[in-house]
């Protein structure tokens, strides 16, 4: 395990230490945990983007083409 040492304004601490209480978790978990949502979030991102730049509007077309022209059952309606 690595330590860091971060420097944040005295309104962000303050809101950070009142959310850890809330929560009932130390301010060092709180931060491990938000900053691990962050990481996934910008990876699934960039997982993303990667898999839309392998995508071919031909072949998507090609196969909406094969979805029968239906209407949705009743539940299915928005």
């Amino acid at each position: 395990m690595s330590t860091i040492s971060l420097r944040l304004p005295d309104s962000l601490h303050d809101r950070v230490r009142e959310l850890a209480e809330k929560e009932s978790i130390s301010i060092n978990q709180l931060i491990t945990l938000a900053l691990a949502e962050k990481v996934s979030a910008l990876m699934t991102e960039e997982y993303l983007g990667k898999r839309a730049r392998r995508g071919d509007r031909k072949q998507f077309e090609r196969a909406m083409l094969k979805i029968a022209d239906i209407e949705p059952e009743e539940r299915d309606r928005v």
